[in-house]
């Protein structure tokens, strides 16, 4: 970082942070002001080019940054002061970093000679964030502000995204310092993702390619981190190859659903032909995807006679979980696209006498419909609300957020996404009351957009306070309540694992979610008869401002198939019948 001496303009700390963020094109801060960081407010005051959206909780703050990151494809920004407001952002961080979303977090701290001291609203904030950020710094030169403000930024975005945190103590923000030479271009010296692949690499992988007579595509959110042309590049690999696909929990869109090749999502409530397939497929190419365990299942049974080809750009990712033959390291566009050249140089041509038997194979797993429930006329079931949602949405500029539980594994099996970027779920850490705050910051990238959290009664209540800010703000999401009255998931798990003690599992106080939109100046509705779905599912789009529709479903529907925790993937439950009954004592044995 070098300083500027040729720059004789100084400005506080604050106003050099606000410059840093309008150069990095930052358009929306998600935040909350306290004490330690007034001067960046006082900034904000003082400029139009960046609309601060006031949150009523530090950990919607991020939610709501992860949401406008992965809906826009830019760095989401969040604000927060010092202390309490540090500590309540540790669980959006986590969840960023399980989930590889580029978030820049803006922490507030004490005066730099009162670290350390125990001061009002201090806390080790660098400490507490290091395991839950991909970087994280504590600014104590004002001279070196702005310059690692953009390092940040840098390091947010490249390679594996995550999220970085800037601990700024309110005295750097307030002393004056010259802008620094280091701008938006800043490369780390030392931190320089690779991109390309090795040539040889890409030569051994096309060799696995020409190989396979019963290969699978398992692709992660690493496609869609890597952009839209990793997406078409991936479709066109597909076409290219006839090789079936599977798409995990954050995947969903990299490939579209309806493609003739799709096999649904894979893993622990993935399709039957998904996880057979990864089960007895002969190579294996995992794009952009992490093997963590609700893919793999139990790990010395996962697909155990398959060779195994890994691309990602995070070479920590590669042989962490699984043992590979050939790993890639390299952003999935860059290898996708040498791999599509290699294949075209060799005249390579997709081998259907070759995949007729596995394809039939497929066919006769995807022949099982392990998706389909049990229709009823006289009680709404999960499932068939999520159809109609699907239906009634599917034409429109939608985009899919998610609480987390039974509803959100009932969202991925019954929405079908057809392009990147309109899913936003908490996947690696399963944070209950994520999907309302990224709503937020869904819409507010996606001002003309209709956007909908697909939601749990229980999971809704942990952020219900941002719905505040949806009404400060105009921002017309729609909260599609799945209401069962349980903790539905823990509920499942009690009665598939636990002898059907419900301990605790059972919302015995809720709340009348009609009365409490219109509290918060929204609209309230229940739905709870099947027939009446798809009117008041329109009536809810249709509405120009925030909704809660609480739909009434099934109170003892379970989300299957289901691999249960530490099973393998060739021991899936089925909904009914003597599908279940093959596997039920085994997966009774399999312990939490």
């Amino acid at each position: 970082m070098v300083q500027n001496t040729s720059q004789t303009e100084l400005k506080s700390g604050a106003e050099l942070i606000i410059d840093a963020l309008i150069a990095q094109g930052v358009e929306v801060i998600f935040g909350y002001p306290g004490g330690a960081v007034l001067p960046i407010y006082d900034g904000l005051f003082n400029t139009d080019q960046i609309q601060h959206v006031l949150v009523r909780h530090e950990q919607a703050a991020v939610h709501a940054a992860e949401g406008y990151a992965r809906s826009t494809g830019k760095v989401g920004v969040c604000l927060v002061t010092s202390g309490p407001g540090a500590t309540n952002a540790v669980t959006g961080l986590t969840d960023a970093l399980m989930d590889s979303v580029p978030v820049v977090c803006l922490s507030g701290q004490v005066p730099s000679h009162l670290i350390g001291s125990d001061a009002f609203q201090e806390c080790d904030t660098t400490g507490i964030t290091r395991s839950c950020t991909k970087n994280n710094y504590l600014v104590t030169d004002e001279n070196k502000l702005q310059a690692t403000i953009h390092e940040a930024f840098y390091i947010a975005r490249s390679g594996r995204p995550g999220p970085v945190l800037v601990d700024i103590p309110k005295n750097i923000q307030i002393l004056e310092a010259a802008a620094s030479d280091v701008g938006v271009d800043y490369v780390h010296h030392s931190y320089q993702p690779q991109i390309e692949p090795e040539l040889d690499q890409i030569s051994a992988l096309a060799d696995m390619v020409e190989s396979a007579e019963r290969p699978v595509i398992y692709a992660g959110g690493g496609v869609i981190n890597s952009g839209d042309e990793a997406c078409h590049l991936l479709e066109q690999f597909v076409d290219k190859t006839d090789f079936p696909c599977t798409l995990t929990l954050m995947g969903l869109g990299a490939l579209p659903a309806r493609h003739p090749n799709f096999l649904g999502m894979l893993g622990m409530h993935g399709s039957a032909e998904a996880n057979y397939a990864m089960h007895d497929c002969d190579v294996m190419l995992a794009i952009g995807s992490r093997f963590d365990d609700r893919i793999t299942g139990r790990l010395d049974a996962f697909s155990p006679n398959s060779r195994k080809a890994h691309i990602d750009i995070d070479p920590a990712s590669i042989n962490k979980n699984v043992a590979v033959e050939l790993g890639i390291i390299g952003d999935v566009a860059a290898v996708l696209r040498a791999l599509l050249n290699e294949l075209e140089r060799r005249k390579y041509a997709a081998k259907p006498k070759v995949l007729k038997a596995w394809k039939d194979q497929i066919e006769s797993w995807r022949a099982i419909k392990s998706f389909d429930f049990e229709p009823s006329e006289t009680v709404i079931k999960p499932q068939h609300a999520l159809q109609r949602l699907n239906a009634l949405t599917k034409d429109r500029n939608s985009f899919i957020t998610t609480e987390v539980g039974q509803h959100q594994m009932w969202a991925a099996q019954h929405y079908d996404f057809q392009q990147p970027k309109r899913w936003m779920t908490s996947g690696g850490l399963g944070t209950m009351g994520y999907g309302l705050p990224a709503a937020i910051g869904v819409q507010m990238g996606n001002p003309d957009a209709l956007v909908v959290d697909v939601a749990g009664e229980a999971s809704i209540l942990m952020n219900i306070q941002e719905l505040s800010t949806a009404a400060q703000y105009r921002l017309p999401v729609k909260i599609f309540i799945l209401n069962n009255f349980y903790l539905g998931m823990v509920r499942q798990w009690q009665e598939l694992m636990h002898g059907g003690r419900y301990s605790h599992s059972y919302s015995e106080s809720l709340p009348d979610f009609v009365k409490l939109a219109d509290a918060f100046g929204g609209k309230g509705m229940v739905i709870d008869k099947p027939q009446d779905l798809d009117e008041g599912i329109q009536a809810m789009i249709d509405y120009d401002g925030f909704v809660i529709c609480d739909v009434h479903v099934d109170r003892h529907e379970n989300c299957f198939p289901m691999i249960p925790s530490g099973a393998a993937h060739n021991e899936m439950l089925f909904a009914t019948g003597d599908k279940v009954s093959k596997t039920a004592e085994k997966a009774g044995k399999v312990l939490v």
